[in-house]
């Protein structure tokens, strides 16, 4: 046998980055992507270096401006970037924290306590990513200036005038070499500074938006820190208590913040931070949070006797009962955080349960000893969830048949795939019996199951879990997707959500393109969001998009999926034709394509078009389930009066 070599692979064959060119050929490696999301994680990089000067107690005032010619200003009153001489570089301290990757003062325990941000990837990697980017530093009664492009030092420190303050103001343009986005969401950063004015009780954030002659501007600074932000994430509910339930401490130089109420709800609403990044898959923190939780109501209620015996058997609430309607907002700082999960912000510091459990345990006892007519409202409520409790788990038991395949003979239920690997499996959830009939006969029955649905799933945001377990629609697609459900709202030993068993890693929501078809795929999406988060955050929620107008010319067919394709095409077709009659026809539900045409249009992966459904920010994501899918009409009312105007295709 003979092998035959392509090239010589040897020493220079070995490529080496030098500065921050790693980063300007792997972007995504250091802030996610390229996209929207990674070009606004540059702000997120200049902000924490602003906040952890506010944790060390040196800045109080942080102002972020949107600059013309997309740009983006970060202004701090903090201590200012070092600007001496850095001995082991032989170079301004500027200089190094702004061009060499990992460099700064987080790194050094007595710089920085504690320091924000998840990855830590630093500035650094702003400078490297923007075509310009400049830096004033307010120090030592100085003004020292330096300018970068690329990553690249364009001048030196410099010193540009006096000043009586003291800070760091960076100024960067974003390199669209590299970004496919070219906009800034007002919308989006300014609900993350809010975010963090709220979990910084002593900081005040500025926004500013001068990118035209309507000067935008937020101004946040909340005193009442994490219990007026419970207040803002719970609006639209009816609160049990008014004042929020508000616990501080330190352990093992761990601080512990905690904000908590309960409305009269069913859902549960838990936010949690590390170093003032959501954790968004919860972790140690969260856990200590809640065995505190449950025991500390147990224990209260058996010191006090409020709960009879149930047929000789002492009663105890469950975690599931004690945290129905409960909203909090639980904030940690970490010297040195460790993360896991599929997103990596699951905490999984396993100490943190421990000093999590304890402060909050000895916070409540004291809170409910000096509070007993609002401890008997929390537990009056949580006796109520207890007695739905029984009869959800006897319809619980109707969903955990271990083979699926006992639910196929029933009529217009799962046609499954034959693929038994669950990352090469798509399960579509199909609006209506006719549509779930073309879905079929069109599929790839190798890894392709199809799960018709009927009518309209109950609405998860305003059931308590017996009435949402009893809905058969509902059985059948926990049954469907094979990992249990609730694990949101259950203790480690509670439970049975397990995303290892999930069946199909792409769980595609196909509805009609009308009213109705919105209004399910929302249900659809409340429900999992509410009793199935992890299938949000480990990415296996897509929506399908059909085509919404079919134009004919002659023999040759082309579909669109919005009016401005359409549109656009239509031009197109009469000026390639000339006077031939275009035939034009708006589908309004899944039901008037037949088979072939729904797979080359919707379910062929060479050219269907999937919306990928994620979670970036779970405050806002939380406030728009209850108040679009919530008891309060009013605040939905005021939200579509609000939103009308961006209506451009009302199809009633």
């Amino acid at each position: 046998m003979t092998t035959t070599q392509k090239g010589d692979y040897g020493a220079e064959n070995i490529t080496v980055l030098k500065g921050l060119e790693a980063v300007r050929k792997r972007p995504a490696m250091y802030i996610g992507d390229i996209d929207k999301r990674g070009m606004h994680h540059l702000i997120w990089e200049v902000v924490d270096n602003s906040i952890d000067e506010a944790l060390a107690g040196y800045c109080s005032n942080i102002t972020v401006s949107i600059l013309p010619d997309y740009g983006i200003s970060v202004e701090d009153d903090g201590r200012g970037i070092p600007v001496e001489l850095h001995k082991g570089e032989g170079r301004s301290a500027l200089e190094v924290v702004m061009t060499v990757l990992h460099a700064g003062g987080k790194f050094d325990k007595d710089s920085y306590k504690v320091s924000g941000g998840l990855h830590g990837v630093g500035v650094s990697v702003v400078n490297a990513l923007s075509s310009k980017c400049g830096v004033d530093v307010h120090r030592n009664g100085k003004i020292y200036r330096q300018n970068y492009e690329k990553g690249f030092v364009k001048s030196k420190v410099e010193v540009v005038g006096d000043t009586k303050k003291t800070g760091t103001t960076t100024i960067f343009y974003p390199d669209f070499n590299i970004f496919k986005n070219n906009e800034w969401d007002y919308a989006l950063i300014d609900e993350r500074l809010r975010e963090l004015a709220f979990l910084n009780s002593e900081l005040t954030i500025n926004l500013r938006d001068v990118r035209s002659d309507e000067i935008r501007e937020s101004t946040y600074h909340y005193k009442g820190g994490l219990s007026q932000f419970v207040k803002h994430i719970d609006q639209g509910h009816n609160p049990v208590f008014d004042k929020p339930i508000y616990i501080t401490g330190e352990k093992e130089g761990v601080p512990i913040e905690m904000a908590m109420r309960y409305n009269d709800s069913y859902t549960e609403n838990i936010i949690t931070f590390v170093n003032n990044i959501n954790t968004i898959e919860g972790g140690s923190h969260l856990a200590g949070f809640k065995s505190a939780l449950t025991r500390t109501l147990n224990q209260y209620a058996t010191k006090n006797n409020l709960f009879k015996p149930v047929k000789g058997v002492p009663f105890s609430l469950s975690g599931n009962d004690v945290r129905e309607g409960l909203v909090v907002v639980l904030s940690v700082k970490i010297a040195e955080p460790q993360f896991e999960g599929q997103t990596k912000t699951k905490l999984g510091n396993s100490e943190v349960k421990g000093i999590c459990d304890s402060i909050i345990t000895e916070g409540l006892t004291d809170y409910f000893e000096q509070n007993p007519s609002i401890a008997k409202k929390i537990l009056g409520k949580a006796e109520m969830a207890a007695r739905a409790r029984d009869a959800a788990r006897k319809a619980r038991e109707l969903v955990r048949r271990k083979n699926v395949l006992e639910i196929s003979s029933l009529p217009g239920k799962l046609a499954d795939c034959s693929e038994k690997s669950p990352e090469l499996s798509e399960l579509y959830l199909v609006e209506g019996d006719s549509a779930g009939g073309s879905a079929k006969q069109g599929r790839n029955r190798r890894f392709q199951a199809i799960l018709p649905l009927r009518g309209k799933v109950i609405n998860a945001e305003k059931a308590r879990i017996d009435k949402l377990l009893s809905n058969n629609e509902i059985q059948t697609i926990i049954t469907a997707l094979g990992a249990g459900f609730n694990d949101d709202n259950s203790d480690e030993s509670e439970g049975d959500f397990n995303i290892d068993n999930l069946r199909y890693h792409k769980v595609i929501i196909m509805t009609d393109a009308d009213v109705d078809g919105s209004h399910i795929r929302t249900l659809l999406l409340t429900f999992f969001y509410r009793k199935m988060p992890q299938l949000f955050f480990n990415g296996h929620i897509y929506i399908a998009q059909p085509p919404l107008y079919k134009l004919t010319i002659g023999t040759r067919t082309v579909y669109t999926y919005d009016e401005t394709e359409q549109e656009i095409v239509l031009k197109r077709l009469k000026k390639e034709n000339g006077d031939k009659k275009i035939g034009i026809q708006r589908y309004k539900g899944l039901g008037e394509m037949n088979a072939d045409q729904l797979w080359s249009t919707t379910m062929d992966p060479e050219k269907r078009t999937l919306i990928k459904v994620n979670v970036e920010d779970m405050g806002e994501t939380n406030r728009i389930f209850s108040r679009l899918m919530g008891e309060d009409v009013t605040e939905r009312r005021i939200f579509i009066e609000k939103n009308a105007k961006f209506v451009v295709n009302l199809d009633v």
